[in-house]
This record gives structure tokens, C-alpha cells and sequence, in this order.
């Protein structure tokens, strides 16, 4: 049986861990609650956005459109892995790469991948698909200037034919206790098509073909903050879980060597009462 030094070093060791694990699970709920303001902001932009899509997306203002248009032949396809900064979150970035490898055993044609995050370079470059580039120094809470950066390298990837279709795969936040990892075609983009009567009239200057084109591009750079944000939801969330289950963890095994302590004392006692007791027989008898 341990001794009680043993134990009160173990105790004390597990406590320290325990205040390294709360600090971490606040600082994610934290960085949770920053990400998820403009998360909802940027989701009610990005419906506002898709319903004049469908009024201004008529006639040949979108078939026209570079980013809509789609190819005869696509024969090289893009895929970028949103994955988190760090470890310590649970099973969620290790979800996230099963769910790409298992898309990528069912893809027939030439695939690379774009990565956003600094987690498991090796992992991935296990996975023996070429990566194009890493944005290894996105924020834990990412602004729409990091959104922009990683929309424009896309939409220069698809106009220069380097990829012919691009997916994006990320953890879709479902809430603060599940993350279902996803993918969503980026580009060719899938934007709402109208009629050629939309819902309101619109009077478009310069003209109708030129407002599309601006208009979808907002519409693209929307799309990957918006993911870039669930993405960082997810994580903040699956960290604050997996930190929340540590510390927990940790009161149960603190309180089950208190508890072990307490019996070593108690026996110690017995013992040291035991020979006191028998030390008194002896002098007695002599």
C-alpha cells in the first residue's frame, strides 16, 4: 500500500492538473462565446444575402458568372480541412480527419488539400494526398480579414484551374455538446437561383452582370467566415466538454485518494495503538 507521502504528492499533483484544466475550459467558453456573436451575425447577413440573390440571380447575369458557371470535365478537385489550432478538445479534430479520408476513399479523381489550422500536420500528411498550402496562422476567434485571405487563394485556385470544384469540410456546430463533422461545395458556388421576375425590382448600376459578380463574391467570402466561424465554435465547444470531463475526472480521483489516505492514516493508527498496547503487556508482565 502507498505510503501517505505518496499519496498527498499524488493528491497535490492531480489538484494542480485540475486548476490547468478549469483555466483552459473557461478560457474556451470564453473564446465560445466571441466566435458564436459573429457566427449569428454573420448567419443573418448570409440569409439576407441569399434571399437577393434570388431576385438578382435571373437571366444570363448568373449563368454567366465565373464562380457559377460549372465545368464539363472536373477532373481536379479541392477539398480544405478546417481543423483546430491545438489538441485537448476531445475527438474532434480526429473526427473531422476520419470523415475527410473516408470522403477521400470514395473520390475517383486527382484530390489535394488545403488546411486551416496548426493540428496534426503529420496525421495528415498521412493521409498521402498532396496539400497545396497550410493557413497554420488563423486566430482561435477569426475575423473577416483571415475569411477573405483564405476566399480569395479559393476563387484564384478555381479561375486559374488549379481545381475545377472545391469542397469544404469542417465541424458543424450542433450545440455546446455535439459537433457533426460536414462538407459543402464552395465552388462551383451553389448560390440561389431567381426568376426572371424576383420578388422586388431592382435598379442595377452599372449594370445587372456587374452587381452578380460583386454580389457573389460577397456572397463566397461570407461563405467561408461563415465556416471558419463554425469551424471555431465547434472546437471552443468540444474543448470546453473535454475540459469539463478532466476536471470532473479529477475530483473523483482526488477524492478517491483522500478517501485511500484516510485509510493508510486510520491503519497507521491501529498499528501504532496495537503496539502501544503490546509494549504495555510486556513492561506489565516483566
Amino acid at each position: 500500500m502507498a505510503n501517505m507521502r505518496e499519496l498527498r504528492m499524488r493528491v497535490k499533483s492531480l489538484e494542480s492538473t485540475q486548476q490547468m484544466t478549469k483555466s483552459m475550459k473557461m478560457v474556451a467558453a470564453s473564446k465560445m462565446r466571441r466566435t458564436q456573436v459573429s457566427y449569428g451575425k454573420v448567419k443573418s447577413f448570409a440569409e439576407s444575402c441569399s434571399e437577393i440573390l434570388k431576385d438578382i440571380m435571373s437571366g444570363s447575369a448568373g449563368e454567366e458568372n465565373p464562380f457559377v458557371q460549372g465545368r464539363p470535365e472536373r477532373k481536379r478537385v479541392c477539398y480544405v480541412l478546417f481543423v483546430g489550432n491545438r489538441g485537448l478538445c476531445g475527438a474532434y479534430n480526429q473526427s473531422v480527419l476520419r470523415f475527410l479520408e473516408d470522403a477521400l476513399k470514395q473520390e475517383s479523381r486527382e484530390s489535394f488539400l488545403v488546411v486551416c489550422g496548426r493540428w496534426g500536420r503529420e496525421a495528415i500528411l498521412k493521409l498521402g494526398v498532396p496539400v497545396e498550402r497550410w493557413f497554420d496562422q488563423m486566430s482561435d476567434t477569426p475575423d473577416h480579414a483571415a475569411a477573405q485571405e483564405l476566399s480569395g487563394y479559393l476563387k484564384e485556385l478555381y479561375l486559374s484551374r488549379a481545381a475545377d470544384e472545391i469542397h469544404l469540410v469542417y465541424q458543424k456546430y450542433v450545440s455546446a455538446l455535439a459537433q457533426n463533422p460536414g462538407i459543402e461545395q464552395f465552388l462551383p458556388a451553389n448560390v440561389p437561383q431567381g426568376t426572371e421576375s424576383g420578388s422586388r425590382e431592382y435598379l442595377f448600376e452599372p449594370d445587372q452582370s456587374s452587381v452578380v459578380a460583386r454580389f457573389v463574391e460577397l456572397y463566397l467570402d461570407h461563405t467561408v467566415y461563415f465556416a471558419m466561424l463554425e469551424a471555431r465554435s465547434s472546437e471552443h465547444s468540444a474543448r470546453m466538454t473535454a475540459m469539463t470531463s478532466a476536471s470532473d475526472n479529477a475530483d473523483e480521483l482526488i477524492a478517491a485518494l483522500r478517501l485511500k489516505m484516510n485509510h493508510v492514516r486510520q491503519a497507521a493508527i491501529t498499528t501504532e495503538i496495537a503496539e502501544i498496547s503490546g509494549s504495555s503487556a510486556v513492561f506489565e508482565k516483566g
